[in-house]
């Protein structure tokens, strides 16, 4: 590992430590070439010696504390738990909205373009003209409850602030709140858009009266009666805490609206406030990633939210059928859960079901649509488990490609050959193993796919596919089937790429290898489940270290801890420093690394703006210099959105550098580097092409992607700096990732495993985090997930299967 900044090399070895290679290598990626003064970087050296910093990826200072915007480990923040509340904006939970303010900055920059083409005399008129003709921005004139109000909305769709997240681990202490990005939207009802036409003019024209009634900003019509359905006016004025259920909107916000329309009626013991609370609870919940909450923990965040009588409103919203009860007995010793009684029930007592002893159980709530996913899940796994793989006739083939093949791979071609749901887990080197059974099975005539999290995995994988050459063809096996063996699993769900469905709505095929198998929500896993026909085998891999999905679950980790199937542990250990670095963190351990060709560089920073700085460095100059990879190839990853040294600080001073211009569309020029959104939790890495009346051209893993004018503030944002949850899946030649000091409450190993190993060839780390690096790899694991699935396997599949 190297350090930098490259000046005044021997007094900044003095201060961080000898060097991981060569005693005194303690150069950046270029010397000469990061135009950095010898007096800045003494400055940085007796800083760190000031602080004590150590070698490695500890060393470096500390920045003051600011707005960091902290991504949150899983998809989680630090939220609501015990007796605080602690506010995480900025925090990046794996989903990606833009700034608030892009499109109309980009309508500014137009503008301005526009003014300075007119006459020097026309100046003055045009420019009036043009302001009287703009938009007007509705809710400019509101004042009060209902400014607040629509702020808070606005906030909330434009990534300025999450949907305010309850459940989660506290932080240690209340810390300035950074700006995160919009978080995913758990319920299928919280969602703005509505069906193809959207709601009726009339509709929106009466909810927008009952809104101006009760004090609302009338901008949040469309939204409500979107939500709401026909009669979303009567329902309103039915149930003003329905208005709970828009984006954004709080208890407190629900409140004051539901007042202005009951008046001495509105009280806190209201039975629809209750229930109304208890859904916005479980919809917070699913955003840290729980798919059900236990009642206890429940009914004790419902009393700090002001519910007088907790176990009253939950029991209201279970006979409403709004949420589910459940009731999972508990694992005894000396044996697994049993779960005679975990299904769905109305009943929330302690008391077991079945033989009429008393069992130990515990009671959950949770929303429908993961209850459902998850149960569902279930089935179609143990549907996979139980059954046996499709007799191919080749059981001889499958064992001589298993004989020539080697380790692990050799076992993972045993385990699939006579199982249907097998779990294989490994770094970046082992997915030559599902490589290699790729080939094996495509070579014995099976339809057998490959599906990853992303195109970049996708690729990635395509890639070593197509450059493999240890192919292994038996003597009786059919003609390989062609065609490419590697989609993405978005794409291979919806019919957009892969083999497509069978007359039964089946996928057609024989084997399917799901990649990044850590990224997997429950939904999108009961989807794959339920998709898979009798007789196929489902292999998912995956590395269980790195984040998990954005979504709410964590089925890969659930399956490893409920050894329900066969699990294949790769051997292959990731290659060079930065695969030592990587394994180490994996295990808490962050170590030095002997780097001779600067494989790791760690760059010492006191404060964010240093930070941006020297990030700009190292992309533009520096590491295209010193390690040859141009700025393109290299990536850019910080914990969160906001703060000073975020991904919007990152990305304008990168676009500044790299791509400058006038973002005439929505802050965007041809050009720009950007992440585009399509759902929640999904990231695809593009450029923009062009910009027409139809919308944003942008170049997506060699496609076309045309995102409308209205959605582009939603769903677009520069992509030279990612969070690390948007860029799982993704591996780069290069990787810088930042870490200014107001980021250290955000980090986690699971975080830092993730970031660093994006990188391919050569990892710099801006660091300014000190000590809370090593700590967060040591001692700061994936914050626990509540989830049914464990448990909901249990009496389906025996044990080891």
């Amino acid at each position: 590992m190297s350090t930098e900044p490259e000046a005044a090399a021997e007094e900044t070895a003095d201060a961080v430590g000898p060097g991981p290679g060569a005693p005194g290598a303690t150069d950046g990626p270029d010397a000469a070439a990061h135009g950095a003064s010898a007096a800045a970087a003494r400055d940085g050296a007796e800083t760190a010696a000031r602080s004590g910093a150590q070698s490695g990826p500890t060393g470096g200072t500390t920045a003051a504390p600011g707005d960091s915007g902290a991504e949150a480990d899983g998809g989680e923040s630090a939220e609501e738990a015990g007796t605080g509340e602690a506010t995480t904006d900025g925090t990046d939970t794996g989903t990606d909205a833009p700034d608030g303010d892009a499109a109309a900055a980009g309508e500014k920059s137009e503008a301005e373009a526009e003014l300075a083409a007119q006459r020097v005399e026309r100046e003055r008129i045009e420019r009036r003209k043009a302001e009287r003709q703009g938009p007007v921005d509705a809710g400019a004139k509101l004042s009060g409850t209902a400014a607040d109000l629509l702020a808070a909305v606005r906030a909330v769709e434009s990534g300025e602030k999450p949907a305010a997240p309850v459940f989660g681990a506290p932080e240690p202490a209340r810390r300035p709140a950074p700006e995160p990005d919009r978080q995913p939207r758990p319920a299928a009802s919280a969602e703005p858009v509505a069906a193809p036409g959207g709601p009726a003019p009339e509709t929106v024209q009466a909810v927008r009266g009952v809104l101006a009634e009760g004090g609302a900003p009338e901008a949040l019509a469309p939204q409500t009666a979107a939500l709401l359905g026909e009669g979303a006016e009567g329902a309103l004025r039915a149930d003003p805490w329905q208005l709970l259920r828009v984006t954004g909107v709080r208890p407190e916000q629900a409140d004051g609206f539901a007042r202005a329309l009951l008046g001495a009626e509105c009280g806190p013991d209201d039975e629809r406030r209750g229930r109304a609370v208890t859904v916005w609870l479980l919809e917070q919940a699913a955003l840290a990633g729980h798919t059900a909450l236990e009642l206890p923990r429940l009914t004790e965040t419902l009393a700090r939210r002001g519910v007088p009588d907790p176990d009253a409103a939950v029991q209201s919203t279970l006979a409403e059928g709004e949420a589910l009860a459940f009731q999972d007995a508990l694992e005894e010793p000396g044996g697994r859960a049993d779960s005679a009684s975990s299904r769905s029930t109305q009943d929330t007592g302690e008391e077991g079901a079945g033989d009429g002893e008393e069992r130990p159980v515990r009671v959950l709530v949770g929303l429908e649509r993961y209850a459902l996913a998850e149960e569902s899940l279930a089935d179609g796994l143990a549907r996979l488990v139980n059954s046996a793989p499709k007799q191919d006739g080749f059981a001889a083939d499958w064992e001589q490609a298993a004989a020539a093949a080697q380790g692990s791979a050799a076992e993972l071609i045993r385990a699939v050959a006579g199982h249907g749901l097998v779990l294989h887990t490994g770094g970046e080197a082992s997915l030559a193993e599902p490589a290699a059974l790729l080939r094996t099975a495509r070579a014995l005539g099976l339809r057998a796919w490959a599906a990853a999290h992303g195109p970049l995995g996708r690729d990635r994988f395509a890639a070593l596919l197509d450059a493999s050459s240890e192919p292994t063809e038996p003597a009786s096996a059919e003609p390989a089937r062609t065609g490419p063996a590697a989609v993405t699993l978005a794409g291979l769900l919806s019919g957009a790429e892969g083999p497509g469905r069978d007359a039964e709505g089946t996928l057609d095929l024989d084997l399917l290898v799901v990649l990044d198998a850590s990224q997997l929500d429950v939904e999108s896993a009961a989807l794959l489940a339920e998709s898979l026909p009798d007789g196929a085998r489902l292999v998912l891999a995956g590395d269980p270290a790195v984040l998990w999905s954005a979504g709410p679950g964590r089925v890969f980790a659930d399956l490893l801890a409920a050894r329900v199937c066969p699990q294949v542990a790769s051997r292959r250990p990731d290659p060079g420093p930065l695969g030592e670095l990587v394994s180490g963190i994996g295990i808490g351990e962050l170590g030095q690394v002997e780097a001779p060709g600067k494989e790791v560089v760690i760059v010492p920073v006191r404060e964010a703006g240093e930070a941006v700085h020297r990030t700009v460095q190292l992309v533009a100059d520096s590491v295209p210099r010193a390690i040859g990879v141009p700025a393109e190839d290299t990536q850019v990853i910080t914990p969160g959105h906001g703060g000073a040294a975020g991904t919007r600080a990152l990305n304008a001073a990168l676009k500044e550098r790299l791509n400058p211009g006038p973002g005439r569309f929505g802050g965007f020029d041809p050009g720009d580097r950007v992440a585009y959104s399509p759902a929640p939790g999904r990231t695809l890495p593009g450029r923009v092409t062009k910009a027409e009346a139809d919308g944003l051209h942008l170049a997506c893993a060699g496609e076309t992607v045309v995102v409308p004018r209205d959605r582009v503030e939603q769903s677009v944002r520069h992509g030279w700096a990612l969070t690390a949850h948007q860029a799982v899946g993704g591996r780069w030649p290069a990787v810088v990732v930042v870490l200014p000091g107001d980021a250290a409450q955000g980090l986690s190993r699971p975080w830092v495993y993730t970031a660093f190993g994006r990188a391919a060839r050569h990892l710099s780390v801006v660091h300014g985090v000190e000590q809370a690096l090593p700590h967060a790899v040591a001692e700061v694991p994936a914050k626990p997930r509540t989830t049914r699935l464990p448990v909901l396997l249990a009496p389906q599949v025996p044990t080891d299967a």
